[in-house]
């Protein structure tokens, strides 16, 4: 499979390092880690910053409602690398007409609402980044969950009628892998994995998990 006239075959050989280098040399300026700030996420950052791979674009989507938290995080974040991550958050106007039309809290009165808050929250304001990056870097693992045990090292997606490569230097990382890495390089974690959270989404939307349960169920 080729995107973009470049051979994707050699991705599933390299490591993390080779992955992440491939990506910046081929499509400089156009390339972006697109993290919630969790562990997978935190790793991107450490190693593009230990290569010092500056033309990758580091960003979160703030969706107005995030955890308390994670906007300490994410300051904790720049302020360990020396660096600023790009936050993008949705259009106002529409936060407002939904809001009007719905109410603040819509996402408890039906799947379809709780789909319409997370697209004018968080999807339409990705969307806007993709428009101007060839490769989103994702944190997405085969280990995190039954649902992404079949991901793989790269996809090619269609977002606004293009084509962009969808990568994921991690998708073959176990855990232990994950936290061997953050103990090497001093990684900071996300201070809500020890209070049981697995996902770092919007408050009231995220919870932690129960024992046994699968990591994505919060």
């Amino acid at each position: 499979m080729k995107f973009q006239g470049h051979d994707l075959s050699a991705l599933d050989k390299l490591d993390l390092d080779g992955r992440l280098k491939w990506a910046a040399e081929r499509f400089p300026g156009r390339v972006g880690i697109g993290t919630s700030l969790q562990r997978g996420g935190t790793i991107l950052i450490d190693a593009c910053v230990r290569l010092k791979l500056n033309s990758i674009r580091i960003y979160t989507i703030d969706s107005g409602r995030l955890l308390p938290e994670t906007y300490e995080f994410i300051e904790t974040v720049e302020s360990h690398y020396g660096i600023e991550i790009e936050k993008h958050r949705p259009d106002p106007a529409e936060v407002r007409k939904m809001v009007g039309q719905h109410g603040l809290f819509l996402f408890f009165d039906s799947k379809e609402k709780q789909e319409l808050c997370c697209f004018v929250r968080k999807v339409q304001p990705h969307d806007l980044v993709l428009e101007k990056l060839d490769v989103w870097i994702t944190g997405l693992r085969r280990a995190q969950s039954q649902n992404r045990n079949e991901t793989m090292p790269c996809e090619i997606v269609q977002r606004g009628g293009r084509d962009i490569l969808k990568l994921n230097p991690l998708y073959d990382w176990s855990d232990l892998m994950i936290q061997d890495y953050i103990n090497q390089h001093n990684v900071p974690v996300h201070p809500l994995y020890a209070q049981g959270y697995e996902s770092m989404g919007c408050t009231i939307c995220t919870t932690p998990i129960r024992p046994g349960e699968d990591k994505r169920a919060g």
